[in-house]
């Protein structure tokens, strides 16, 4: 991997404190839809370098989808010449549609105000604060969580030497104990056309993908005492020519949350299908646990994260201001309360991993 040339150091870091709030909303308001993070990377890198950071860019390759003028690239700051003990690390990019920002006296309103702009700021604040304490923090905001985790793919190559790796996802300031795996599959079914009215002359591709899923749909899957069950969506189904042709090709594609490894999933899926359909695997995102922090609120994340891709990062931890319940939304936002209280937990986090207290 290359390093972006222009690295930039300055020993004499910023001593006024800037406003998380604020910062929250300009992140917002620069749309930053995956594979279109050019401009929020660009932003961060040269606010970062203001705020006394040595600033390095992490080049990610450009999808076709990308509708980036330049490159698109990860960001990772530092405080030059040191070994990180601990990295904050969440994305830059944002599902669609883009909402821009706004604010009342509570809440912090727009795409990405929880998932996950909110958390850069809380990250930034954390560790400026830990400039003046014995912690070594560094940050790192990678591209591409939302879609293909390309960006963590990218820095996982290029490791720093972090004992810790603090990822920020909205968790509702919780610490998570683990964060369920996802298995997506597609379901195809093949048949023979026909005219409608004669269906013995054919065989309906369609009718065996109904099948296939209402097989699938009766699965009994893994369940895990501590973290809950494994869940099954059938989020996609298409098929056919027309309503009076009997279909000779169907498919579906299903997502499942695992709460564990996938093998058995896999398996269970395989045998539902046989006979009436096939199955290929397009991703599959592990089931990970974390340790837990005594005296902070756990929760489990049905949701998955980069973590899997960061492993060269350190001991992996998983925490954040905001819902989830809202990430994805309409009306995403984020509590300016939990906001700020983000801030003192990550130093907190920080402080205890280090000093072997956590």
């Amino acid at each position: 991997m290359r390093m972006n040339a222009n690295t930039t150091s300055h020993p004499a870091p910023s001593s006024a404190a800037f406003n998380a709030v604020d910062l929250t909303r300009r992140l917002i308001d620069i749309e930053s839809i995956t594979y279109n993070e050019c401009a929020v990377g660009q932003f961060l890198a040269e606010f970062l370098d203001s705020r006394g950071f040595s600033v390095e860019t992490m080049p990610v390759a450009q999808d076709r989808e990308s509708r980036c003028q330049g490159e698109r690239f990860n960001v990772y700051a530092h405080t030059g010449g040191e070994t990180p003990d601990v990295v904050f690390s969440t994305h830059m990019d944002t599902v669609p549609p883009f909402i821009p920002s706004s604010e009342d006296a509570d809440y912090i309103y727009g795409r990405g105000a929880c998932d996950a702009k909110g958390i850069i700021a809380a990250q930034i604040a954390a560790a400026e604060y830990l400039r003046n304490s014995d912690v070594k923090a560094a940050l790192l905001f990678v591209v591409g969580e939302e879609r293909d985790s390309a960006g963590a793919k990218v820095a996982n190559l290029n490791p720093r030497g972090s004992r810790f790796l603090v990822n920020g996802e909205p968790t509702d300031n919780r610490i998570a104990l683990a964060s369920k795996g996802t298995l997506r599959a597609e379901i195809r079914a093949t048949g023979r056309m026909a005219h409608s009215a004669y269906p013995e002359l054919g065989e309906s591709a369609t009718h065996k993908l109904i099948e296939a899923l209402h097989r699938l749909l009766a699965l009994q899957l893994p369940v895990s005492a501590e973290i809950g069950p494994s869940t099954l969506n059938i989020g996609l189904i298409e098929g056919g020519r027309a309503p009076n042709v009997i279909a000779d090709h169907g498919s579906a594609q299903l997502m499942i949350r695992l709460v564990g490894p996938s093998e058995e999933t896999r398996a269970a899926i395989e045998a539902a299908v046989a006979g009436l359909a096939t199955v290929d695997y397009a991703l599959e995102i592990p089931f990970m646990e974390f340790r837990h922090i005594e005296g902070i609120p756990s929760m489990v994340a049905a949701f998955t994260t980069d973590v899997p891709w960061l492993s060269a990062w350190g001991v992996p931890l998983l925490l954040g201001p905001g819902s989830i319940h809202v990430a994805h939304t309409p009306h995403e936002r984020l509590a300016k309360r939990e906001l700020f209280e983000a801030i003192d937990l990550y130093v907190e986090v920080a402080k205890r991993l280090v000093s072997g207290t956590a």
